[in-house]
């Protein structure tokens, strides 16, 4: 039987079953003491529960160099939000039980973010289950599950994976996970990636299907998980295992060495990233720096904006993986497919082309500041932080970025605060205006880096998230082509740095192209780091500039692919 979900992390692992079924806490015989004497049973728990949340943070931080500790410290800010111990005050004054309390207060926040659009949002409901399930059994005086003491090589099949969960995670004894709900972008998913674990969430029904013992063979890549697998798929899953330790071989001695072309040009690869979790793992496969740093983790995590300090944090978490190296932080990009609730941004008919990336930061400007502030506090302490605008169209909209971040730099500067005024600002060519306009944008910039995904979407008027559509959606039509190939040349002719960031930036297809035009900065998902760096050492500027011929004479999509695959293209 093939369970699928969602692929949370790549990889692929086999092992026995664990199934951890973990009822909730049972507390319908717990009486009613009084509200003193609820108060005081839930101040002892909760602060039972910080100090288990600081030791978890604790122990994540010796683990992967400290980004990670925030998602758990999370939960501290959380427990310690006047307004949910204000709720939970209520509750008690009411005639509630502590454990009644919890579970009203924290169960009516989980609705809330199972009820909302934005799916980074929902799955938040499981930060929100796992601070509740945690208070209930310190206050009922339950044991959790102790991970760390399971059985090597096995695949663990539990309901959810929360991040307290996941700190106990042994990669050395955990083959693989498998959960009935959640998805990608949950903090556990975060977790299970940067400890390396393949993970496929959201698969339902594998508790009902799966028995303790039995033998599960996961594929965090393809969001497969398969039961009790036969002879011959037990033997193509070695035969894949033995070719990714093969690849791993092979790889390996890319992993400090630097980007260079086959003709010895030096280039640039750097790492794309959702977290400063994510930045430990990219360090460890070799990138050079950040060359997108999303911001939305800040701001997706929570009923309120991040503070100025919690941000600068955040950037410094992520940045110090790489000292001296380049972190290039993108604004907050939100609008479009990511929803903010409590921004509340207007509903738009079609929110691709509305209040998003920039233009929603304009529109609420308080917000802009302070996360202007934060980044330029942290220049001050990374010499190689940049700032990137998303959704960029116009040059007067560089120039008011350039004005906010002078008058922030004023006001820290007037509270004897250290900041770095001269921040570099770059512009995300993602839009077919800022393509256009490259020319005249390379004025106002101190570096392009271009955005494949959206700059493909908007050019092809073809919604990658549309099923519909979603087959003209490719970077190889020569509209898409035409147009990275004059943005690279407007940057180089202005003496600007030009990076790629989007998914074409690992594209085997794209690679010639790109090098043939002279991009010199790469920027993929850590996992991709040595594959790219690897296949741009293959291509001298001689074989490039030959493929690049043949393709750009070409006329269509269809065209370009066939060409590649006459050519056995790997």
């Amino acid at each position: 039987m093939i369970l699928r979900g969602i692929g949370a992390s790549g990889g692929v692992g086999m092992g026995p079953a664990v199934c951890l079924r973990a009822a909730a806490p049972d507390h319908t015989e717990r009486g009613y003491t009084g509200a003193e004497g609820e108060r005081a049973r839930l101040r002892a728990a909760s602060c039972q529960v910080e100090r288990e949340t600081a030791a978890l943070a604790e122990r994540m931080r010796s683990r992967t160099e400290g980004s990670e500790s925030a998602i758990l410290t999370g939960q501290i800010t959380m427990l310690q939000d006047p307004e949910l111990e204000l709720q939970l005050d209520q509750a008690i004054r009411a005639g509630e039980c502590a454990e009644a309390a919890v579970d009203a207060v924290f169960g009516g926040y989980v609705r809330l973010f199972e009820g909302l659009e934005d799916e980074r949002m929902r799955l938040r409901a499981a930060d929100v289950q796992d601070l509740q399930g945690r208070l209930l059994r310190a206050l009922l005086g339950c044991r959790e599950a102790d991970l760390s003491r399971l059985p090597a090589g096995c695949v663990l099949v539990t309901r959810e994976l929360t991040p307290s969960m996941a700190v106990g995670l042994d990669r050395e004894r955990v083959a693989a996970i498998v959960t009935e709900a959640g998805g990608s972008a949950s903090h556990a998913a975060i977790l299970a990636r940067a400890l390396g674990i393949p993970a496929v969430l959201g698969a339902p029904g594998v508790l009902r299907e799966v028995e303790n013992g039995a033998l599960v063979l996961v594929d965090g890549d393809a969001g497969t998980a398969l039961l009790r697998p036969g002879q011959e798929a037990q033997e193509e899953y070695r035969a894949r295992r033995a070719a990714l330790l093969r690849r791993q071989v092979r790889l390996e001695p890319y992993r400090r060495r630097p980007t260079v072309d086959g003709d010895g040009r030096r280039l640039h690869l750097y790492a794309n990233v959702g977290h400063p979790a994510e930045a430990v793992r990219a360090a460890a496969e070799g990138a050079e720096g950040i060359g997108l740093l999303r911001t939305e983790f800040l701001f997706l995590d929570r009923p309120e904006p991040p503070t100025e300090e919690e941000q600068l944090a955040a950037y410094l978490a992520a940045a110090r993986p790489f000292p001296g190296g380049r972190v290039v932080v993108r604004t907050l990009d939100v609008g479009g497919d990511k929803q903010i609730p409590w921004l509340a941004l207007p509903q738009e008919r079609n929110p691709f082309l509305g209040c998003r990336g920039l233009r929603a930061s304009f529109a609420r400007p308080e917000l802009f500041r302070v996360q202007l502030r934060a980044l330029l506090r942290a220049g001050a302490e990374v010499p190689g932080l940049r700032v990137l605008l998303p959704m960029v169209t116009a040059v007067s909209e560089v120039r008011r970025v350039r004005t906010m971040l002078a008058q922030c730099a004023g006001e820290l500067e007037g509270e004897g605060v250290a900041c770095r005024p001269e921040l570099p600002l770059g512009v995300m060519i993602e839009t077919p205006a800022a393509a256009r306009t490259a020319d005249l944008l390379a004025g106002e910039s101190d570096f392009f880096s271009i955005g494949t995904n959206d700059l493909t979407q908007h050019t092809l008027a073809a919604d990658r998230n549309d099923l519909e559509v979603k087959k003209l959606y490719t970077p190889l039509h020569p509209a898409v082509l035409r147009e990275l190939r004059e943005v690279i040349r407007a940057g180089r002719q202005a003496g600007l740095p030009v990076g790629l960031c989007g998914e074409a930036a690992a594209s085997p297809e794209l690679l010639p192209l790109l090098l043939s035009w002279g991009l010199e900065e790469f920027s993929v998902s850590p996992a991709l780091l040595l594959e790219t760096r690897a296949r741009i050492a293959g291509w001298t500027a001689e074989e490039a500039g030959a493929v690049e011929r043949q393709v750009m004479a070409l006329a269509g999509p269809e065209e370009i692919r066939a060409y590649y695959d006459a050519r056995a293209y790997d």
